[in-house]
């Protein structure tokens, strides 16, 4: 009998231990949102920053402000993420974007400087060159709402939000360059690749017209007149 407790007892001791060393694993942690089964394949080829149907067009703009352009534009994106994706608490857009300020913040700000330089240069004043980069940055964020494409574009912002959160200082121009156009194709319907047989349509059944409606003067319903 004492030799059946010890075996016991050592059998205990070593379930315990595994079970100490999977704890980890099994915490549960925030689960990343996922509308697909198989998400529809984004990407894309890298761009510079002048390739119409992708950005607003920067006539005579120089490397730099092109470059300049590039951050923008994913900055746009991902503040409309942070406000249009917090349905989804998972994706963290949210997060994702205020760190990116704060962590991005000096290459942010010389992206601004350099649009308002050019925007100035374009125009010839300071004052046109401001409305001029206002009316640029309002259609920019606004070229980046998703109304199609609502839930890729949610996953697509979130997983490039994260991989600006890992991205050196100074290294939004180059991941823009990469993603962007990943981003802006995100905006379209996309099928699940794991069902890209199957479509769903939007369903709206056949109603009969409503019964016409009258009244009299002091707004009372009466039977209508033929």
């Amino acid at each position: 009998m004492h030799v059946l407790n010890t075996a016991r007892s050592a059998m205990f001791t070593r379930l315990s231990r595994v079970l100490l060393l999977a704890l980890p694993l099994t915490i549960a942690s925030p689960a990343s949102a996922q509308f697909f089964l198989q998400p529809p394949d984004y990407r894309g080829t890298p761009l510079t920053g002048n390739e119409p149907g992708y950005f607003l067009p920067l006539p005579n703009a120089r490397p730099e402000e092109l470059r300049a352009a590039l951050v923008w534009n994913l900055r746009a994106a991902l503040n409309l993420a942070a406000l249009q994706c917090q349905f989804q608490e998972s994706l963290l857009t949210v997060d994702q974007y205020s760190t990116i300020l704060s962590d991005h913040r000096v290459e942010l700000a010389s992206a601004y400087a350099t649009l308002n330089a050019y925007f100035k240069r374009q125009t010839k004043t300071p004052k046109a060159g401001l409305s001029a980069l206002d009316i640029y940055g309002t259609k920019t964020y606004s070229s980046f709402s998703a109304v199609g494409g609502f839930y890729g574009f949610c996953q697509t912002a979130s997983h490039i939000g994260r991989a600006a959160l890992f991205t050196p200082k100074g290294g939004l121009a180059n991941l823009a360059s990469h993603r962007l156009m990943e981003l802006r194709k995100s905006l379209a319907p996309g099928w699940d690749q794991q069902l890209r047989r199957f479509r769903v349509y939007n369903y709206t059944p056949m109603l009969p017209p409503p019964a016409p409606v009258c009244t009299d003067k002091k707004g009372r319903v009466t039977p209508c007149k033929k």
